[in-house]
């Protein structure tokens, strides 16, 4: 089974809100994944703007319309929506999204923070409508809260939102939990293996989402202490879960995070990891 890699080129002339141009020298540092046979690069497809109507208001839709990395956000839902059929329909096992200008911070009827339309409402709706997945688990190692994602799905039993962030809340599909101002790689990863790993294999999700800032590295803009080799590890313990609990079907999506040198250390070896 193959691992998808996605990426638009229009994240090399367009540098994306708050990240900047940290994928400009992408696919071209993924040659390593990109030679084996088991992993495919698509280029990002975007979706229109009727559809995304369906999930955000008009009003909303027409001011990202008007905005330059409107192209970047349309790009990138088009992506996961495409990956995640992909693996849906069983031609792919998972999938790295390269992800601008949507994401996390995007609800219904707003947007802020660099993430300027929903990219995992949009899947989850087309899988649940064509393929009758009815379980979604999604997990946010952004360092900020995702209240985009909240605002979708806090009233919807089908997703567990697990949200590692600045918050401390609980209910049976809803979760946020504070690492604090600082913590250490290993402590990090504990908490993802003590708090998410039990609430996820109870929840038994068909499809992991995976919504992975490196903005809380040190010396980013979400700085809590962590050193860049944390997110590769993060990416293989949940591959191990998926593998564990969905038959290995995990969508990891970029987010935020502006260092480049930490975008170029670790998504060539997450990518590579992911098809092994």
């Amino acid at each position: 089974m193959k691992t998808g890699i996605f990426f638009s080129q229009h994240f090399k002339n367009i540098p994306g809100p708050i990240v900047g141009p940290k994928f400009i020298n992408f696919p071209e540092l993924l040659e390593k994944s990109l030679s084996k046979n088991n992993v495919e690069l698509f280029e990002h497809q975007p979706v229109d703007r009727e559809f995304l109507c369906r999930f955000h208001t008009k009003e909303m839709i027409d001011s990202l319309m008007s905005r330059t990395y409107s192209t970047n956000s349309l790009h990138s839902i088009g992506a996961v929506v495409k990956a995640s059929k992909k693996i849906a329909e069983g031609n792919l096992r998972n999938a790295l999204v390269f992800n601008s200008a949507s994401g996390h911070h995007a609800g219904p009827d707003y947007a802020w923070g660099g993430t300027y339309a929903n990219c995992v409402r949009p899947a989850t709706t087309i899988l649940t409508e064509k393929y009758n997945f009815n379980k979604f688990s999604l997990i946010d190692t952004d360092r900020h809260h995702g209240d985009g994602d909240r605002a979708f799905f806090l009233d919807d039993p089908a997703v567990q939102h697990f949200c590692f962030c600045d918050e401390d809340y609980e209910d049976e599909t809803n979760f946020c939990v504070d690492p604090g101002w600082t913590c250490t790689n290993d402590n990090y990863l504990k908490l993802v293996t003590d708090r998410y790993f039990p609430a996820a294999k109870e929840f038994k999700p068909q499809i992991i989402y995976h919504f992975l800032g490196h903005d809380t590295c040190e010396g980013d803009y979400g700085d809590i202490g962590l050193t860049q080799e944390v997110y590769v590890d993060l990416v293989q313990i949940l591959k191990d879960l998926a593998d564990e609990i969905c038959d290995g079907r995990l969508v990891v999506i970029s987010g935020g995070g502006a260092r480049r040198d930490v975008a170029e250390y670790i998504f060539p070896r997450i990518a590579y990891l992911l098809s092994d």
